[in-house]
Protein backbone atom coordinates (compact mmCIF):
# COMPACT_ATOMS: atom_id res chain seq x y z
CA UNK A 1 0.00 0.00 0.00
CA UNK A 2 2.81 2.32 0.59
CA UNK A 3 4.32 1.70 -2.43
CA UNK A 4 0.99 2.61 -4.51
CA UNK A 5 1.38 5.79 -2.34
CA UNK A 6 4.79 6.37 -3.68
CA UNK A 7 3.97 5.90 -6.75
CA UNK A 8 0.74 7.79 -7.03
CA UNK A 9 2.96 11.28 -5.34
CA UNK A 10 6.15 11.13 -7.37
CA UNK A 11 4.48 9.79 -10.70
CA UNK A 12 0.81 10.73 -10.47
CA UNK A 13 0.27 13.27 -9.05
CA UNK A 14 3.80 14.94 -9.97
CA UNK A 15 2.17 15.28 -13.62
CA UNK A 16 5.01 13.17 -14.78
CA UNK A 17 3.12 10.04 -15.75
CA UNK A 18 0.22 12.00 -17.93
CA UNK A 19 3.19 13.98 -19.76
CA UNK A 20 4.74 10.60 -20.74
CA UNK A 21 1.51 9.05 -22.02
CA UNK A 22 0.36 11.88 -24.10
CA UNK A 23 4.46 11.61 -25.31
CA UNK A 24 4.38 7.67 -26.39
CA UNK A 25 0.85 8.76 -27.60
CA UNK A 26 2.82 11.53 -30.14
CA UNK A 27 5.73 9.01 -30.81
CA UNK A 28 3.04 6.36 -32.55
CA UNK A 29 1.88 8.57 -34.83
CA UNK A 30 5.68 9.75 -35.28
CA UNK A 31 6.33 6.51 -36.44
CA UNK A 32 3.91 5.97 -38.32
CA UNK A 33 4.74 8.91 -40.00
CA UNK A 34 8.58 7.78 -40.45
CA UNK A 35 9.18 11.23 -38.52
CA UNK A 36 10.74 9.90 -35.54
CA UNK A 37 13.41 11.91 -34.09
CA UNK A 38 14.90 11.99 -30.25
CA UNK A 39 14.64 15.68 -30.16
CA UNK A 40 11.19 15.92 -31.15
CA UNK A 41 10.06 13.92 -28.39
CA UNK A 42 11.92 15.74 -25.92
CA UNK A 43 10.25 18.70 -27.08
CA UNK A 44 6.77 17.35 -26.94
CA UNK A 45 7.66 15.75 -23.05
CA UNK A 46 8.74 19.15 -22.01
CA UNK A 47 6.21 20.54 -23.64
CA UNK A 48 3.37 18.37 -21.58
CA UNK A 49 5.25 17.99 -18.26
CA UNK A 50 5.23 22.13 -18.24
CA UNK A 51 1.90 22.90 -19.18
CA UNK A 52 0.60 20.09 -16.90
CA UNK A 53 2.36 21.52 -13.61
CA UNK A 54 1.49 24.80 -14.73
CA UNK A 55 -1.88 24.13 -14.81
CA UNK A 56 -1.92 22.29 -11.11
CA UNK A 57 -0.30 24.71 -9.59
CA UNK A 58 -0.95 27.82 -10.78
CA UNK A 59 -3.02 28.86 -7.65
CA UNK A 60 -1.13 27.55 -5.02
CA UNK A 61 2.19 29.04 -2.90
CA UNK A 62 4.71 27.02 -5.15
CA UNK A 63 3.76 28.53 -8.33
CA UNK A 64 6.45 31.41 -8.64
CA UNK A 65 8.90 27.84 -8.22
CA UNK A 66 6.26 26.53 -11.31
CA UNK A 67 7.02 29.87 -13.30
CA UNK A 68 10.32 30.23 -13.08
CA UNK A 69 10.67 26.11 -14.37
CA UNK A 70 8.69 27.10 -16.82
CA UNK A 71 10.48 29.86 -18.77
CA UNK A 72 13.47 27.53 -17.85
CA UNK A 73 11.49 24.90 -20.00
CA UNK A 74 10.59 27.11 -22.42
CA UNK A 75 14.01 28.27 -23.69
CA UNK A 76 15.49 25.29 -23.75
CA UNK A 77 12.28 23.64 -25.46
CA UNK A 78 12.86 26.68 -27.98
CA UNK A 79 16.67 26.52 -28.18
CA UNK A 80 16.16 22.78 -29.12
CA UNK A 81 13.97 23.54 -31.97
CA UNK A 82 16.08 26.54 -33.64
CA UNK A 83 19.09 24.06 -33.69
CA UNK A 84 17.24 20.69 -34.73
CA UNK A 85 14.36 21.94 -36.17
CA UNK A 86 13.53 24.85 -38.35
CA UNK A 87 11.39 28.51 -37.79
CA UNK A 88 8.42 26.83 -38.64
CA UNK A 89 8.72 24.46 -36.18
CA UNK A 90 9.25 26.67 -33.41
CA UNK A 91 5.66 29.26 -34.60
CA UNK A 92 3.79 25.37 -34.47
CA UNK A 93 5.45 25.20 -30.86
CA UNK A 94 4.30 28.96 -29.68
CA UNK A 95 0.82 28.15 -31.50
CA UNK A 96 0.35 24.98 -29.12
CA UNK A 97 1.25 26.85 -25.84
CA UNK A 98 -0.31 29.35 -25.99
CA UNK A 99 -3.58 27.21 -26.59
CA UNK A 100 -2.76 25.82 -23.20
CA UNK A 101 -2.37 28.51 -21.63
CA UNK A 102 -5.76 30.03 -23.06
CA UNK A 103 -7.31 26.05 -21.44
CA UNK A 104 -6.56 27.33 -17.74
CA UNK A 105 -4.99 30.70 -16.83
CA UNK A 106 -5.56 32.51 -13.59
CA UNK A 107 -4.97 36.05 -15.35
CA UNK A 108 -7.68 35.41 -17.67
CA UNK A 109 -11.46 36.34 -17.16
CA UNK A 110 -12.57 33.51 -19.07
CA UNK A 111 -10.67 30.37 -19.82
CA UNK A 112 -11.45 27.23 -21.86
CA UNK A 113 -11.62 25.30 -18.54
CA UNK A 114 -15.10 27.70 -17.06
CA UNK A 115 -16.73 27.17 -20.75
CA UNK A 116 -19.12 24.37 -20.40
CA UNK A 117 -18.92 21.26 -22.28
CA UNK A 118 -15.83 22.52 -24.41
CA UNK A 119 -13.10 21.39 -22.12
CA UNK A 120 -13.33 17.79 -23.41
CA UNK A 121 -12.95 18.81 -26.95
CA UNK A 122 -10.01 21.40 -26.06
CA UNK A 123 -8.29 18.92 -24.67
CA UNK A 124 -8.38 16.41 -27.49
CA UNK A 125 -7.99 19.34 -30.35
CA UNK A 126 -4.39 20.10 -28.40
CA UNK A 127 -3.47 16.40 -28.13
CA UNK A 128 -4.67 16.45 -31.80
CA UNK A 129 -2.51 19.56 -33.23
CA UNK A 130 0.60 18.23 -30.97
CA UNK A 131 0.05 14.93 -32.98
CA UNK A 132 -0.93 15.78 -36.87
CA UNK A 133 1.05 19.07 -36.85
CA UNK A 134 3.83 19.74 -34.68
CA UNK A 135 5.91 16.88 -35.82
CA UNK A 136 4.90 17.00 -39.18
CA UNK A 137 5.96 19.13 -42.46
CA UNK A 138 1.92 19.53 -43.30
CA UNK A 139 -1.08 19.43 -41.20
CA UNK A 140 -2.42 15.64 -41.42
CA UNK A 141 -6.35 14.93 -40.77
CA UNK A 142 -6.51 11.47 -40.37
CA UNK A 143 -3.97 11.70 -37.80
CA UNK A 144 -6.25 15.25 -36.59
CA UNK A 145 -9.03 13.45 -36.26
CA UNK A 146 -7.66 9.64 -35.07
CA UNK A 147 -6.08 11.53 -32.11
CA UNK A 148 -9.03 14.46 -31.27
CA UNK A 149 -11.87 11.25 -30.82
CA UNK A 150 -9.45 9.19 -29.04
CA UNK A 151 -8.32 11.55 -26.50
CA UNK A 152 -12.18 13.38 -26.57
CA UNK A 153 -12.74 9.67 -25.23
CA UNK A 154 -10.65 9.71 -22.73
CA UNK A 155 -11.20 12.96 -20.69
CA UNK A 156 -15.16 12.21 -20.71
CA UNK A 157 -14.41 9.40 -17.97
CA UNK A 158 -12.35 11.87 -16.15
CA UNK A 159 -15.67 14.08 -15.96
CA UNK A 160 -17.23 11.32 -14.48
CA UNK A 161 -14.89 11.18 -11.87
CA UNK A 162 -15.76 14.88 -10.67
CA UNK A 163 -19.46 15.41 -11.78
CA UNK A 164 -19.61 15.99 -8.04
CA UNK A 165 -17.08 18.74 -7.47
CA UNK A 166 -16.99 20.13 -11.32
CA UNK A 167 -18.60 23.62 -10.81
CA UNK A 168 -19.28 24.29 -14.90
CA UNK A 169 -21.81 22.20 -16.75
CA UNK A 170 -20.18 18.74 -17.88
CA UNK A 171 -21.64 16.04 -20.04
CA UNK A 172 -22.31 14.05 -16.85
CA UNK A 173 -24.31 16.71 -15.38
CA UNK A 174 -26.14 17.22 -18.94
CA UNK A 175 -27.11 14.25 -20.22
CA UNK A 176 -25.93 11.50 -17.48
CA UNK A 177 -23.20 9.33 -16.58
CA UNK A 178 -24.59 6.27 -19.05
CA UNK A 179 -24.99 8.18 -21.89
CA UNK A 180 -21.67 10.37 -21.72
CA UNK A 181 -20.59 6.40 -21.07
CA UNK A 182 -22.32 6.24 -24.98
CA UNK A 183 -20.94 9.08 -25.95
CA UNK A 184 -17.16 7.99 -25.59
CA UNK A 185 -17.82 4.82 -26.78
CA UNK A 186 -18.93 6.71 -30.20
CA UNK A 187 -15.70 8.44 -30.01
CA UNK A 188 -13.71 5.63 -29.84
CA UNK A 189 -15.54 3.77 -31.85
CA UNK A 190 -15.17 6.72 -34.77
CA UNK A 191 -11.15 6.87 -34.13
CA UNK A 192 -10.39 3.22 -34.60
CA UNK A 193 -12.85 3.30 -37.83
CA UNK A 194 -10.45 6.50 -39.49
CA UNK A 195 -7.13 4.28 -37.99
CA UNK A 196 -7.84 1.15 -40.27
CA UNK A 197 -9.05 3.10 -43.37
CA UNK A 198 -6.07 5.44 -42.92
CA UNK A 199 -3.33 3.80 -41.08
CA UNK A 200 -0.81 1.40 -41.67
CA UNK A 201 -2.28 -2.12 -41.12
CA UNK A 202 -0.30 -2.75 -37.99
CA UNK A 203 -0.50 1.08 -36.45
CA UNK A 204 -4.64 0.47 -37.23
CA UNK A 205 -4.47 -3.06 -35.19
CA UNK A 206 -3.00 -1.31 -32.45
CA UNK A 207 -5.43 1.17 -32.15
CA UNK A 208 -8.35 -1.45 -32.49
CA UNK A 209 -7.14 -3.18 -29.68
CA UNK A 210 -6.50 -0.56 -27.37
CA UNK A 211 -9.79 0.17 -28.17
CA UNK A 212 -10.95 -2.97 -26.32
CA UNK A 213 -9.54 -2.33 -23.03
CA UNK A 214 -10.59 1.40 -23.54
CA UNK A 215 -14.40 0.47 -24.20
CA UNK A 216 -13.90 -2.15 -20.63
CA UNK A 217 -12.08 1.13 -18.99
CA UNK A 218 -15.34 3.23 -19.85
CA UNK A 219 -17.74 0.65 -19.19
CA UNK A 220 -16.53 0.79 -15.68
CA UNK A 221 -15.85 4.50 -15.01
CA UNK A 222 -17.47 5.45 -11.73
CA UNK A 223 -17.80 8.68 -9.82
CA UNK A 224 -17.08 6.74 -6.59
CA UNK A 225 -14.17 4.73 -7.82
CA UNK A 226 -10.96 6.17 -6.78
CA UNK A 227 -8.77 8.10 -8.74
CA UNK A 228 -6.00 6.03 -9.25
CA UNK A 229 -8.54 4.49 -11.70
CA UNK A 230 -8.26 7.44 -13.91
CA UNK A 231 -5.11 8.90 -13.28
CA UNK A 232 -3.42 5.43 -13.88
CA UNK A 233 -6.01 3.17 -15.26
CA UNK A 234 -8.09 5.51 -18.59
CA UNK A 235 -4.94 7.78 -19.00
CA UNK A 236 -3.19 4.34 -19.55
CA UNK A 237 -5.02 4.44 -22.30
CA UNK A 238 -2.49 7.03 -24.26
CA UNK A 239 0.42 4.50 -24.28
CA UNK A 240 -1.30 1.40 -25.53
CA UNK A 241 -1.35 1.99 -29.05
CA UNK A 242 2.32 2.13 -28.77
CA UNK A 243 3.14 -0.71 -26.47
CA UNK A 244 0.82 -2.41 -29.00
CA UNK A 245 2.93 -1.49 -32.11
CA UNK A 246 6.07 -2.81 -30.65
CA UNK A 247 4.32 -6.60 -29.21
CA UNK A 248 2.83 -6.72 -33.29
CA UNK A 249 6.16 -6.10 -35.19
CA UNK A 250 8.33 -7.33 -32.36
CA UNK A 251 7.23 -10.47 -30.72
Amino acid sequence: MNCLKVLKKNVIDSQLYVSLMGTFFAVFFMLEQNTFRFPSVFLIFITYFSGYLYTKYQNTKHFYKIFILNMIAGIFSAVLIIFNHNEIRLVKWLVIVILGLLYNSFFLETYIRKIPLLKVFYVGFVWALVNCWLTLPEFNIPVFFISFFFVTALVLPFDIRDMKSDIVETFPKLIGVQNTKYLAYLLVFISVFLSIFYLKFQYGLSIFLTAIITFILIYFSESKRDDAYFSFGVETCSVLPFLFLIILEYF
